[in-house]
């Protein structure tokens, strides 16, 4: 049996015990019983349970689910396009964009929107539009760059320099702001997958899954690019449309999924590598499946940790919780970059 099928299985296998471990398990204990009754549409002993289970744990579950897949499609497209294993979607200044956008509101003109403690919905609304206009506006210049850059290292570092750019404004938005504001700010950059509510769950789901989509149906032009541009541009592949589609791609998942979850940490780094590393192959044909369901699991079980019953009653930041599975991969990597061919 092939090592992909395999895997796969077993990620296909771990995905409902983990979605259903989000479920039961949280900082308010609820027996299993009335969480069966809640999802089956009874009415339960306390109303308070079914506000849990299904404005909280189901919609963050399922967030967790097509994030994780999201964020490491994102980073495989981009260190095959790239030819680059420590590229990922923060590299090409688009997650930064998303910590723009969401400066501005919160740093800028949070005041007047709402109260920043409360985060009411006109205030989470405004958050979510500021970080995907933010993302999608670093995109757009980038993919303008694109047009007229022709080689990949300078387009990255080009990338690079304008997260650089960005950051600048950020810490000069930072430092003119209120210290409640800051913290604010500093809360939203960790990372949380609760920030989907239940009416914006098919959206969001829905734009996810054509990013998704998109980059499968990318799989033969990606394997092409393995063996560099000249070989692809033999086989007939438009190098140029490529590349604009895959900076597409993967600027639509890192847009949607900063804007609504922050800038979640390692995930698009990392899982990438898990999936290589475990089908000794860079082949994208069993390697995109693979690093989707690795990057789902990924993300439920950093999920299922960060809601954990814990002293202090509170959920703990997923940035505080994703460098602990990301950060041995990519420093294995780094001291085994000789022995591991990532790209043919």
């Amino acid at each position: 049996m092939p090592k992909s099928l395999i895997y796969s299985l077993l990620f296909v296998a771990s995905i409902p015990i983990l979605f259903a471990a989000n479920l039961f398990i949280g900082s308010v204990s609820i027996p299993a019983h009335a969480i069966f009754d809640i999802l089956a549409g009874n009415e339960v002993e306390k109303q308070a349970w079914t506000y849990i289970i299904l404005q909280s744990r189901l919609p963050q579950a399922i967030t967790a689910l097509f994030t994780g897949g999201g964020i490491a499609v994102s980073g495989l497209l981009l260190q095959t396009a790239f030819r680059n294993p420590l590229a990922d979607a923060g590299i090409l200044g688009i997650s930064s964009g998303a910590n723009l956008g969401v400066a501005l509101v919160i740093l800028l003109i949070g005041n007047t929107i709402g109260s920043v403690g409360g985060f009411d919905l006109s205030y989470s609304m405004s958050i979510v539009s500021g970080a995907f206009i933010g993302a999608a506006l670093i995109l757009a210049i980038i993919m303008g760059f694109a047009s007229v850059i022709r080689n990949n290292v300078m387009l990255l570092i080009t990338g690079i320099m304008v997260g650089y750019l960005v950051s600048s404004i950020i810490s000069i938005l930072k430092f003119r702001s209120t210290s409640e504001d800051a913290y604010s700010f500093m809360i939203w950059g960790m990372g949380d997958f609760s920030g989907v509510s239940t009416g914006q769950l098919p959206f969001y789901c829905i734009v996810v899954s054509i990013g998704l989509l998109l980059s499968v149906l990318l799989i033969k032009p990606l394997n092409a690019l393995l063996l560099g541009e000249r070989y692809a541009a033999n086989l007939g592949v438009n190098i140029k449309l490529i590349r604009f589609l895959l900076l597409l791609c993967a600027g639509l998942l890192t847009a949607i999924t900063c804007a609504f979850c922050g800038p979640v940490a390692f995930i698009g780094l990392a899982v990438p590598h898990i999936a290589r590393l475990l089908l000794g192959t860079s082949n994208h044909k069993s390697l995109l499946p693979v690093t989707i369901l690795a990057g789902s699991v990924m993300a439920l079980v950093c999920n299922l940790i960060s809601v954990m019953p814990g002293a202090s009653g509170s959920s703990l930041p997923l940035n505080a919780i994703t460098p602990i599975f990301g950060a041995p991969v990519i420093i294995y990597v780094i001291l085994n970059q000789k022995k591991i061919q990532y790209f043919n």
